[in-house]
């Protein structure tokens, strides 16, 4: 959890100085949930995150510096530059993929956790926001799930806004309630504590590992940051400062270092200070793609371009 906290706040300086040309979503606020979701998931299973989800990321495993390669955008990254902060993958972290557009990935984890049950006990989760529940794919992604009993999990990272616009007003009825009309279990969990995560994720895991098909997990967290980075220049007002303190009383990182005995706790931040020296090395050290190779990965077969048409 410290990892990703500084890891975000390495990446805030990087927009800053501008190295990270795109901004980023960031996720400081939210590092209960990565954590526990994460830690109940076999190395074999299947993730796909959203365009909030560097924490996810990290907490599989992906290579700090590689990650930050990619998330600036050179040769060096986890996708060699191509995705960025929105789109990114990294299979061996287990991350199929990372969805700019709200509540899609639900419908790849749907068929993706298909697939991994015709052979073996590997599972899927798909990780999305509360924007996430209005939209039509994840309610048929619902729909499949249920009916073919489908091993997948679905988590909810509800930190009370999509962009600007507070949950209240936009969700009619509940979260859980759009899983339960599918016949789905669902559940709404404290994600501020990595541990209440942790269990929570792990009953819905062993029900989907077993044959009892999907679930969904409402974690209530809160990002301390905004939307997106741009809201520091643009300085939008949208919710009150005492709700962003009441939220800070909970800080998830503060809940679980509380666990942790001082002079290990001083050692991890002294280590996580290193690794993040050594990614933005690596990350800004690392080349830039040449445009000459911008089709390169772009299909399975390479492109043909028309006659009289040259790559520049």
């Amino acid at each position: 959890m410290r990892l990703i906290r500084r890891f975000e706040e390495r990446c805030i300086d990087l927009v800053r100085s501008g190295d990270i040309g795109s901004g980023i979503h960031p996720c400081i606020g939210q590092e209960g949930v990565a954590a526990g979701v994460c830690a109940a998931l076999r190395p074999d299973d299947a993730l796909l995150s959203n365009h909030r989800g560097h924490g996810h990321f990290l907490a599989r495993g992906s290579d700090p510096g590689r990650f930050l390669a990619e998330l600036t955008g050179r040769v060096g990254g986890i996708d060699r530059g191509r995705a960025g902060s929105f789109h990114p993958s990294d299979l061996s972290a287990g991350i199929w993929g990372a969805s700019g557009t709200v509540g899609h990935g639900a419908a790849i984890a749907t068929g993706l956790g298909w697939a991994l049950a015709r052979d073996g006990d590997r599972i899927a989760v798909s990780v999305f926001g509360d924007g996430a529940v209005t939209q039509g794919a994840l309610l048929e992604s619902f729909n499949l799930a249920s009916l073919w009993r489908v091993p997948v999990v679905f988590v909810c990272e509800n930190n009370g806004y999509a962009t600007t616009l507070p949950a209240g007003a936009a969700i009619a009825g509940s979260v859980v309630g759009r899983a339960e009309a599918f016949g789905i279990p669902a559940s709404t969990v404290d994600g501020q504590d990595a541990e209440v995560v942790y269990d929570a994720m792990a009953a819905a895991v062993d029900r989907a590992r077993s044959g009892g098909g999907p679930s969904l997990v409402e974690f209530t967290t809160y990002r301390y940051e905004g939307h997106h980075t741009f809201e520091r220049r643009m300085r939008l007002a949208y919710r009150e400062e005492a709700e962003v303190a009441r939220w800070r009383e909970r800080d998830p990182l503060a809940i679980q270092s509380a666990r942790v005995p001082l002079p290990l706790r001083e050692a991890i931040d002294a280590e996580i200070e290193e690794v993040l020296d050594a990614a933005v090395r690596f990350a800004l050290e690392s080349p830039r793609p040449d445009p000459a190779d911008a089709f390169d990965y772009l299909y399975a077969t390479p492109v043909r371009l028309r006659a009289g048409v040259s790559h520049a």
